[in-house]
């Protein structure tokens, strides 16, 4: 099976940066997604930033010039450098792969990382 793991969260004082990372425990090379979501306590899970295969990025509208997500294939890993970090950002961090298969697109989830902004 598909293992994605997070490595990075931690606690930083609001205007400070951290740098997320997640390893895929497959070769990233022919995978067409991967991204960056997170979710707060009450608050559904939400889009921070996804790279596709042709370099095309998107991110979260309250994330966009702040957040920058990167990838690097021969090392089988997705990674989110984020500056400028408000409180509004403390949230669990989870790495997506998604990947066609014979059944179709499958999403595969990292367990999540912690971030904690302090205001």
């Amino acid at each position: 099976q598909v293992q994605l793991v997070e490595s990075g969260g931690g606690l930083v004082q609001a205007g400070g940066s951290l740098r997320l990372s997640c390893t895929a425990s497959i070769s990233i090379f022919n995978i067409h997604v991967m991204g960056w979501y997170r979710q707060a306590p009450g608050n559904q899970r939400e889009l921070v930033a996804v790279i596709a295969g042709d370099g095309r990025t998107d991110y979260g509208d309250s994330v966009k010039g702040r957040f920058t997500i990167s990838r690097d294939n021969a090392k089988n890993t997705v990674s989110l450098q984020m500056d400028s970090l408000k409180s509004e950002d403390t949230a669990v961090y989870y790495c997506k792969l998604k990947r066609a298969t014979g059944v179709g697109w499958l999403d595969y989830w990292g367990q999540g990382t912690q971030v904690t902004v302090s205001s």
